[in-house]
Formats: structure tokens, sequence, C-alpha cells
């Protein structure tokens, strides 16, 4: 292993080891993953690594990682088996030692998360909770309609332009979706989603730029594009006031995917607007091998006397 990567982490200086691997990934969503999860491994590194990034000490972080609990193992494993083809490609490590790196194993996991979604009355009440007489709240009705009612990505929804909600057809669409690893897809929504949007946009005279500029407090709305931390922070604020503390943007996705699987939407449609490459991946999302409604415990026929 070369000086410069050792320096670096003995030192405590992990932005340059980091920046390695973060800039050679085109999602954003990923680089982000991908900067937390190597940050704290520098930082182990520094302490525990014995001044050698190789195998062994790869795998001594991820029996660390297990033996503490730490959630997101395979992703944090990922990110490192990126750092080490990076380091080999700017000659930092040898190939031998980044083939041993990227060659470690994650953990196998069976079966399927089950994840956070929101009913059909929940979802009403969530769209429905943003005082729509101020700005804010007109704003905030337009954002949670486009993460429920056409299951966007926060962070399409922060690049979303005014141009790109059209009518297609005869119907009200948002066309041409920067999603993950730049794949462009198109979105049919609902006319209530359009309707939103629309106040929103008057009220904020908005013709041209992004849909969802920032709110200033002096200036009202700015000209940039709002943060996909301030779109998770009016998600958790609206979720906590209907009683749900624990929803978060993605679950809206999910939402999305589940109350339109259980509308009669096909599968495939369900796949082409997420933007998956696959039905299965869609499947995790709609929970098709799971139906909660109609369980095979629903038809056990059992009959149990309750004591009080």
């Amino acid at each position: 292993m070369s000086t410069e990567l050792t320096t670096l982490a003995q030192a405590q200086d992990f932005t340059a080891v980091v920046d390695m691997a973060v800039n050679a990934m085109d999602s954003i969503h990923t680089q982000r993953a991908y900067r937390r999860a190597l940050t704290n491994f520098m930082s182990w590194y520094a302490e525990h690594g014995r001044g050698a990034f190789t195998r062994a000490a790869v795998n001594a972080y991820k029996q660390h990682l297990k033996d503490t609990g730490a959630g997101g193992l395979n992703q944090r494993l990922s990110a490192i088996r990126k750092l080490a083809k990076e380091a080999e490609a700017n000659g930092l490590i040898d190939a031998n030692t980044a083939r041993g790196i990227v060659d470690v194993e994650g953990i196998q996991q069976r079966g399927t998360r089950a994840g956070n979604w929101l009913t059909k009355d929940e979802a009403e009440q969530l769209i429905n909770a943003p005082d729509d007489t101020t700005l804010k709240g007109k704003r905030d009705r337009a954002l949670l309609a486009v993460l429920v009612g056409a299951g966007l990505r926060r962070e399409e929804c922060v690049n979303l332009k005014a141009s790109h909600v059209q009518q297609r057809d005869g119907r009200w669409v948002i066309v041409d979706i920067t999603g993950k690893r730049n794949k462009l897809r198109t979105v049919p929504i609902a006319s209530w989603v359009q309707v939103l949007i629309e106040r929103w946009k008057q009220a904020a005279g908005i013709t041209a730029g992004y849909l969802f500029p920032e709110l200033t407090r002096w200036r009202g709305v700015g000209r940039e594009q709002t943060s996909t931390q301030a779109i998770m922070r009016a998600v958790v604020l609206y979720a906590e006031e209907i009683g749900k503390p624990n929803i978060r943007p993605h679950d809206l996705r999910r939402t999305y995917a589940k109350l339109a699987r259980k509308g009669g939407a096909q599968l495939e449609q369900i796949k082409f607007t997420l933007g998956h490459d696959s039905v299965a991946t869609t499947e995790k999302y709609v929970g098709d091998e799971l139906d909660y409604q109609n369980a095979p415990a629903d038809a056990m026929g059992l009959s149990v006397r309750l004591r009080a």
C-alpha cells in the first residue's frame, strides 16, 4: 500500500480518499451514501487499520460492523470495494491488494423487508395536512402530491422544472424525469396532482425554472431548487401530524406502488412509472408475494374463544 493513502488515514484527513471513490459515482443518492460509509470506515481505519488497507483490514471492519449491529453492512462494503478499485486505478494500491478487497463477501439476506407505507386514508390525510392558505402550505401540498401521486424520489423532485409538467395524449404527465443511472421516464399523473401543482405555481408566480424552488424568509420564492433535506423535513413534519412518525420520503414511493396495485394497476405499468429495471424490484414495493388483506391465516377457519 502506498504511503499516501496510509498518511491520509493516520492524519484523519479523509477528504481526498473519500472523494476518490465518491466522485466516480453518477447518482447523487449513491454519492451521499458512499461518502457517509467511507467517512465512517476511514475513521475506524485510522484507529484500527494498523497502517495497511488490505483484505484483512476490511474483514476486520466487517466483523466490527457485525459485532456492533450496524445497519447497511452490504452498502458499506460496496463503498469500500469502490474505494479499492479507484485506489488501484490511481496507483495507490496494487492489483492483487485491490482484488482481495473487492472479493470480500457481504452478508446474504433472504426475504423482503416490509418497509413502511400509508393506507389510502392516511395518504389523503398527509396530503391534506399542510395549511394551503399559506405559500409554504401550497408548496408542500404540491410536493406531497408528487411524492405520493407520482412515486417520485426526493432527488427527482428537487430537479423538476415547471416545463416537466405537460399534457400528452389528452392527459397530464411529468415528462423526462431523470432517475437513477440517468434513466429517463415519463409518469402520468392524476388530475388532482396537476391541480395542486397548478395552484402552487400560480401562488408562487412560477412560469419557468424549478418547480419546487427554495423558500426564503425575506424573498419568499428563491431562484435555486429546494434541497432533499427540506423535503425530508416536510415529510417528517406532516407525517408526525397525522400520527405516522416513522414515515420517510421513500415510504411515499412505496405507498404509491401499493395503492396503485390495490386499485388494479398492472405490475408492468407500475414498474415503468417507478423506473425499475425489473418487475422483481417492483414486486418488493407492492408486496405481491404477501397479501395482508387475504393472508393464509384468514383461511384457517379456526374459532377460538377469547376469555375476558
